[in-house]
């Protein structure tokens, strides 16, 4: 790791790992007694730091964000990556991101990730997480030790977090009723998929869904596959059942993922869905959508959406002015022939 040591302080290193000086420096210097686990941890927070060299060329103090993230690996990359690059046009702060992401949601994982980011300290933390009591007392935890923190994309309303950044999610799951009633018709069930019912976010999108459609299309019913992760292996099964007995299901309203083993689902039986409305548009949902596989994309912009989570932070340590308050960002209704072009470029 010589190239490493010479391109960035210790003092930095430390500070993006949470590992002791002491640690730090036996890692750089290929001392023996070291874990493997904690050379990964040293590695891990090179890599994040060379991500966002340009931050840490600048003068001044850096403000340590923790990104907390329980998503399948696809939204959580596209996550980090808006974040970092966000992290470039911050001013006047120096703001930097220690990222701990986990694909499978896990209370208990979560708490424990928060429990370590409130005893090492941290100016800030941005949490995806599922809205469980564990979660929800660890951020108060934060709370007590002055460290916000602001939810992301899901929030915890019954804890002490600071504010909200991310979708309407009722909005979202009105929208989806909405498209799937003018486009499919009234007649027919629908299946919707969620990653996991732990997730608050997702609670409000199928509760309003259900809602809307029970009042503008009343004779279909509705099927749902939850706690599969939004992983792909385990959507696939999920789904498989839910076709087997309920064969009438012609559209689809994916809150949580795993859009492509939803997809072969279908297909193994000979079936395409009517409507097929998803969330976000990552590198799969691109993909579905420019092939015409999927019908629609619930967007919301993930760099404004950053933008505003890391301001709240901000504003929190009176770095910039105004006092954090939540206002969920609406969603855009994107087709083949809509795609921002943004992402399109990305591609």
């Amino acid at each position: 790791m010589g190239r490493e040591r010479r391109q960035y302080r210790v003092a930095d290193i430390v500070a993006q790992s949470g590992l002791s000086r002491a640690t730090v420096d036996r890692v750089l210097n290929g001392r023996d007694g070291v874990r493997p686990e904690t050379v990964t941890q040293v590695e891990r927070a090179i890599a994040e730091l060379e991500r966002q060299r340009f931050q840490v060329q600048l003068s001044g103090r850096a403000l340590i964000l923790d990104f907390v993230m329980q998503a399948p690996d696809r939204f959580a990359s596209e996550s980090r990556a808006a974040l970092e690059a966000e992290l470039q046009g911050l001013r006047p702060a120096m703001l930097r991101a220690r990222s701990h992401l986990r694909e499978e949601p896990d209370p208990e994982a979560a708490a424990a990730v928060l429990e370590r980011i409130a005893r090492r300290g941290s100016d800030g933390v941005m949490l995806k997480a599922p809205d469980h009591p564990l979660v929800r007392e660890a951020v108060d935890r934060l709370a007590e030790r002055r460290i916000p923190t602001v939810t992301f994309v899901t929030d915890l309303p019954g804890s002490r977090r600071t504010a909200y950044a991310g979708v309407d999610n009722r909005s979202a799951g009105a929208t989806a009723a909405y498209l799937v009633t003018h486009w499919a018709g009234a007649v027919g069930d629908v299946l919707v998929t969620l990653s996991h019912s732990s997730f608050q976010g997702e609670e409000q999108r199928e509760a309003q869904f259900r809602e809307v459609l029970a009042s503008v299309a009343p004779n279909r019913e509705v099927h749902r596959v939850t706690d599969t992760d939004g992983l792909d292996r385990s959507m696939l099964a999920a789904v498989r059942e839910a076709l087997a007995r309920h064969p009438l299901i012609d559209s689809v309203y994916s809150i949580g993922g795993g859009n492509v083993a939803t997809l072969a689902a279908f297909e193994e039986r000979g079936l395409r869905p009517a409507v097929f409305i998803a969330h976000d548009l990552d590198g799969d949902n691109r993909r579905l959508l420019r092939t015409r596989r999927i019908s629609a994309v619930l967007h919301h912009d993930l760099h404004a959406d950053m933008r505003r989570a890391c301001r709240l932070l901000l504003q929190t340590r009176g770095v910039v002015p105004g006092s954090p308050v939540t206002i969920a960002s609406q969603v855009q209704v994107v087709t083949p022939f809509n795609e921002p072009l943004t992402l399109a470029r990305a591609d």
